[in-house]
Formats: C-alpha cells, structure tokens, sequence
C-alpha cells in the first residue's frame, strides 16, 4: 500500500515509522524544512520539504498513485485542505484527517473526508469512562458519524429501570445491542429487564440520539 503522511510531527513521524516497519510505501511531507531535515536523516530521502496543502508538492510525493492520504498536522484547517486536494484534484481512495477541536468533526465529514482521528475525544472518552456521567458516551462512530454505537450507564434514576426490553420503545434506527452486567456481558433479549448498575450498549443515529438519551438515562 502506498501512503502519503502530511505532516511531520510526532504523529505523522511515529505513523510514518510503523507503515514503513509493516512494509508500506510511505512518502511524507513536511512544511518545517528542519524538521524534514530530521527525519529524513534518520528515515531516508521519502521526505518532501514543503507545504502538504499545495498540489505541485503533492504531485511530487507521488499522490496521483496513493491509495491512502493522512493528514495528521496540529492544524485543522491544514488537514481539511490537503485532503481535499488530494480527493478532488489526485482521486486518492482514502482520506483520514487528524482532527484536533472535535467540533470540526462534523464539518469534516460533510466535506467527504473519509475517516477522522480525534486525539482529544478519544482521551476524554477514556476519561468519561471512568467516570459515571448522566449522559450517553460515545465509543464509536460509523457511516461517517451518521450511526453512533454508545454506552448508557443506568442508576435509580433511569426511567429504564424494572423494564424489560420488549416494552421499550425504542427511536427508529435504534437497537440495544449488548447488556454488561456484573462486569459479564449478556444477550440484549426481548425479556430482559434492566437493572440499577446495568451498562447499555447501543446503536442509533445521530439524529434519534437524544431520544434515546432520554429513555434511558431521562431528561
């Protein structure tokens, strides 16, 4: 697989170094030319030194044959940009953008961006998880954020609580997937009827999100 990184710093530097331990073609470039300077000493000569946004130096680090782009600069706009040079103007397959204000996750995906990496929502999600919140945590995000796979943690004041989940009624698009309980996870029956201290996982849209918040942690 061939794979331009856009962006040299300590991520598209210690992405770079395991595509390339995997047996990956791997071209990089990096508009801070000590930088590129760097780690072409200790990579080689598959650093390009210059701006990953414009669509001369992307022609020169081979984009019109690259079957994946990441663009993981510490700039958003930065990232948005060559992606979409790369999409619009090289028809690359694959965008994943590094996304760093997870605001800009929607806008990203409205933009075709094919895939995004938030290294501040993953560290809060962590966080969230250790902590009980009344409010639903994300754990993934598929169909470009369109369907949402989440976690409800239920107590006493769940309106959930004593009801099996035949009588649930559920958003559309929405289903139960997995109960855990007890630290063990069990099957998501129709006669099941949920407990204080219950961890729900979920699927459901984006736009029926809050209705299933509702049901099952309330208002």
């Amino acid at each position: 697989m061939y794979v331009v990184v856009v962006g040299g710093g300590n991520v598209g530097y210690y992405l770079t170094k395991e595509l390339l331990a995997a047996g990956h073609e791997v071209v990089m470039i990096e508009k801070d030319p000590s930088r590129a300077r760097t780690i072409a000493d200790e990579l080689g000569s598959i650093v390009i030194p210059n701006d990953g946004c414009e669509g001369r130096y992307q022609a020169e680090a081979g984009m019109a044959r690259a079957d994946v782009v990441a663009a993981v600069t510490g700039d958003d706009e930065d990232n948005l940009v060559a992606c979409q040079v790369a999409k619009m103007r090289f028809n690359v397959p694959r965008a994943i953008a590094r996304v760093n204000n997870p605001k800009n996750e929607a806008l990203f995906r409205r933009l075709a961006i094919d895939d995004t990496v938030s290294p501040t929502r993953a560290i809060l999600a962590v966080i969230e998880h250790e902590i009980p919140i009344h409010d639903l945590l994300h754990l993934a995000e598929l169909e470009r954020g369109d369907v949402q796979v989440v976690e409800a943690q239920l107590d006493a004041s769940s309106p959930a609580i004593g009801r099996m989940l035949r009588d649930l009624e559920l958003p559309e698009g929405s289903t139960i997937a997995v109960i855990v309980r007890d630290d063990h996870a069990i099957a998501a029956r129709s006669d099941t009827a949920l407990r204080v201290g219950d961890s729900v996982l979920a699927i459901t849209s984006a736009e029926h999100e809050a209705e299933l918040r509702s049901l099952l942690i309330g208002e």
